[in-house]
C-alpha cells in the first residue's frame, strides 16, 4: 500500500476532497483486509460527517465496483434486457419479492443482488432465508443459469461481486453511518454495476420509516444515485415514494414472504403495496424498451400479476435456488411460525392518524427479527401481521396488528412499542395528504 490509511481518514475528517487514486487505494485495502475494522469504521464516519462531492462519489462507486468480478450477460444471448430495481429500505418493504418475478413474466431478465437488513429496515435476503433450502449465496455460474431459466434470481453478494462493499456495508450497519448519501449511492451502484445491468429503477423512500425522512433528503439521494449511475453508463430512473407507514400488512421476514406469495398467487392484496409494485414495474418496462408506451406497460404488468404468470416465475426461482418445488402452493406449510401470537389492542377510539414507522421497524428488531450487531442471527418467525393502514377507524381494544413473538415477554414489549408508534386522532385524516409516489427523477433532472 503506497499510502497510510490514517492519512486518508484524516483528510476526509478535515473536510478535504480525496483523489481517485486515494479512494481506489483505500477501497482496495477494505477489500483485501489490509485496512483494519477500526479504520474502515473511521472512514465511514468521516464520510458521514463531511460528505463527498459528486465526483468523489463516482470514484468511490467505481472503486467498489472494480474490487471484484463484473458480470457480462452477452454470452448467454438473452432475448430481453437485464433490468433491476433497488429500494433504499423501509419497514414492510417486500416489493422485490413480487417485482422481480413480475418483470421476468414481462420479458425482462432480473439478476437482483440484494442486501440484508440495515438499521431499522428489513433486508430482502433475510426474508428469503425464511424459505427452507433457498440459497441466497449461489456461485456465479448458478446465478447466471437461474437468471436465464427462471428469468430472475434474487441473491446476496457473492465473495466475487463488490467485496469492498460487502465489508463496508456490515460496518455501516453497526456504526450509525447508514444514512450517508455518498455511502448509500456507492453501495447500491457498485453491486448494480457489477451485475452488468442495462437499466435500473430506484425506489427512494421518504418519511418516518425511511433513511431520508424528508422529501428534500430523498430528492438529494435520488439525484445522487441517478446522476452517478447515468455518469457510469447505467440508465437509471428513480421514484420517490412514501414510507410514513409500513408497506403492506406485514413486517417481519417469514410474514412478508407469506404476504408476497399471496399477492403473486391472487393478484390482490394491500393497495399501496400493489400500486407501488406496478408503478416500479412500468418504469422498468419503459427503461428496457419492453413496452411501446406507458399505457401498454401498465396493461402488461397488470396482466402478468393477475394471470399468475409472475407467481410461476417466483416458483421457478425458488425451486432453482434450492427451495421447495411446491413452495408457492404450500407456503403456509413451509414458512416457520412464531410460538406466541397476540393481538395489539388500540389504546383508544379514533382514527389512525400517524405512524412512527421507524419505531415499528425497531420493534421487529426487538423481537429478534433484525440485527443489533453484525454477527447476530435472525428469528425469521417474528414480526407483525394485520397492520392497519393510516386512516382506519378504530374502537378502543380493536387490534392494530397481530404480534408474532418467541416469548410472552417479548410480545408484551412489542405490543407496547407498536401502541406507542401509532397516533390515534379524533378527526378522519385526509387520505390524499401523502401520495404514494412523490416524484419521478430521470437523468435529465441531475
Amino acid at each position: 500500500m503506497g499510502f497510510l490509511p490514517q492519512e486518508i481518514i484524516r483528510r476526509k475528517r478535515d473536510g478535504n476532497g480525496l483523489s481517485e487514486a486515494e479512494i481506489a487505494g483505500f477501497v482496495a485495502g477494505i477489500a483485501d483486509r489490509s485496512i483494519g475494522e477500526g479504520q474502515v469504521a473511521a472512514f465511514a464516519m468521516a464520510v458521514f460527517l463531511r460528505g463527498m462531492t459528486r465526483e468523489e462519489a463516482v470514484f468511490l462507486t467505481r472503486a467498489m465496483t472494480n474490487s471484484g468480478q463484473q458480470l457480462d450477460w452477452t454470452a448467454l444471448d438473452l432475448p430481453g434486457p437485464c433490468l433491476d430495481k433497488h429500494s433504499t429500505g423501509g419497514v414492510g418493504d417486500k416489493v422485490s419479492l413480487i417485482l422481480g418475478p413480475l418483470l421476468a413474466a414481462c420479458g425482462a431478465f432480473v439478476p437482483m443482488i440484494s442486501g440484508r437488513g440495515l438499521g431499522h429496515t428489513g433486508g430482502t435476503l433475510d426474508k428469503l432465508d425464511s424459505i427452507p433450502g433457498y440459497n441466497t449465496a449461489p456461485d456465479i455460474d448458478a446465478f447466471r443459469r437461474v437468471v436465464k431459466t427462471a428469468g430472475c434470481a434474487i441473491i446476496g453478494q457473492t465473495a466475487d461481486l463488490a467485496p469492498a462493499d460487502r465489508r463496508l456495508y456490515a460496518v455501516r450497519d453497526v456504526t450509525a453511518t447508514v444514512e450517508s448519501i455518498p455511502l448509500i449511492t456507492a453501495s447500491i451502484l457498485s453491486k448494480k454495476l457489477a451485475a452488468g445491468l442495462q437499466g435500473l429503477v430506484m425506489d427512494v423512500k421518504t418519511g418516518s420509516g425511511a433513511f431520508a425522512s424528508t422529501p428534500e433528503e430523498a430528492q438529494a439521494l435520488a439525484e445522487s444515485i441517478v446522476g452517478v449511475a447515468c455518469g457510469a453508463g447505467l440508465p437509471t430512473t428513480a421514484l420517490i415514494t412514501d414510507m410514513n407507514q409500513p408497506l403492506g400488512t406485514t413486517a417481519g421476514n417469514a410474514l412478508e414472504v407469506a404476504e408476497s406469495v399471496a399477492m403473486l398467487t391472487t393478484g390482490k392484496g394491500d393497495g399501496r403495496l400493489r400500486d407501488l409494485v406496478l408503478a416500479l414495474a412500468v418504469e422498468m418496462l419503459l427503461l428496457g424498451d419492453l413496452a411501446e408506451n406507458r399505457a401498454a406497460a401498465e396493461a402488461k404488468v397488470e396482466a402478468a400479476l393477475t394471470t399468475g404468470a409472475a407467481a410461476e416465475r417466483f416458483a421457478a426461482m425458488v425451486g432453482a435456488l434450492g427451495g421447495p418445488a411446491d413452495f408457492v402452493e404450500r407456503a403456509a406449510d413451509y414458512l416457520p411460525k412464531a410460538p406466541v401470537q397476540r393481538p395489539v389492542p388500540a389504546p383508544a377510539a379514533g382514527y389512525l392518524a400517524a405512524c412512527d414507522t421507524r419505531a415499528v421497524g425497531l420493534a421487529v428488531i426487538g423481537l429478534g427479527g433484525g440485527r443489533r450487531r453484525v454477527e447476530d442471527s435472525i428469528d425469521h418467525t417474528v414480526g407483525f401481521s394485520g397492520l392497519l393502514p393510516l386512516g382506519t377507524a378504530l374502537q378502543a381494544g380493536d387490534p392494530l396488528a397481530i404480534v408474532h413473538a418467541r416469548t410472552e415477554e417479548a410480545a408484551a414489549d412489542a405490543i407496547a412499542g407498536l401502541q406507542e408508534a401509532f397516533t390515534i386522532g379524533q378527526t378522519e385524516p385526509d387520505a390524499m395528504a401523502a401520495p404514494l409516489v412523490h416524484r419521478r427523477i430521470t437523468g435529465d433532472d441531475t
